[in-house]
């Protein structure tokens, strides 16, 4: 009985850390002391150089891993109850939605599966896009700006719509570190 006690309160505490961040440490004003929270109480890994903008929000603890030199703008929401990996300069746009769980349509008992979104370097998701769960944007695709992806994309193509579809190849002469140094509210 007391190891389901001390689950339940681990639980709790889990669910109160992810809910003092969704609504009180996203909306921070400055930028240092969110990625101090992500990295030291949420366990993210963020890498040199990448910002997390405001009113970002997040499901669980942990299971987040960001590269280096990668924005994820104001307003995304991630579902890191399962693995998330971002790679070098990413940029997630405004709104963008990734999820690792979902329930099975034609299941019985209506139960979730999980599975890991990985997005490598420098890969764009413009707004409002959707990744789904099980999803790899292989390096230097791009899915454009409200798009639901339910499969993978390949390196250096632009994909779009609902579901998204190969839409064009993307130069491969990619040579850019996002740099962005968010120093106000709104942008940062």
């Amino acid at each position: 009985m007391n190891s389901r006690r001390q689950l339940v309160t681990r639980t709790g505490a889990a669910k109160l850390l992810v809910w003092v961040t969704n609504h009180l440490i996203s909306r921070l004003f400055f930028h240092r002391p969110r990625l101090w929270w992500y990295r030291t109480v949420m366990g993210f890994e963020i890498g040199r150089g990448s910002s997390v903008l405001v009113d970002v929000r997040f499901s669980a603890r942990r299971n987040l891993r960001i590269g280096a030199h990668s924005i994820v703008n104001n307003g995304c929401r991630i579902d890191n109850r399962g693995q998330v990996t971002l790679g070098d300069s990413v940029s997630l746009s405004y709104g963008t939605t990734i999820y690792t769980k979902g329930h099975v349509i034609d299941s019985s008992d209506f139960h979730t599966v999980s599975a890991p979104v990985t997005i490598r370097d420098k890969v764009w998701v413009c707004a409002g896009a959707t990744i789904l769960p099980g999803v790899t944007l292989d390096a230097g695709s791009v899915v454009l700006t409200g798009s639901v992806v339910p499969k993978d994309v390949g390196a250096y193509e632009v994909v779009g719509g609902n579901p998204a579809k190969y839409v064009r190849g993307r130069s491969r002469d990619l040579d850019y570190e996002l740099d962005f140094h968010p120093w106000m509210p709104f942008f940062g």
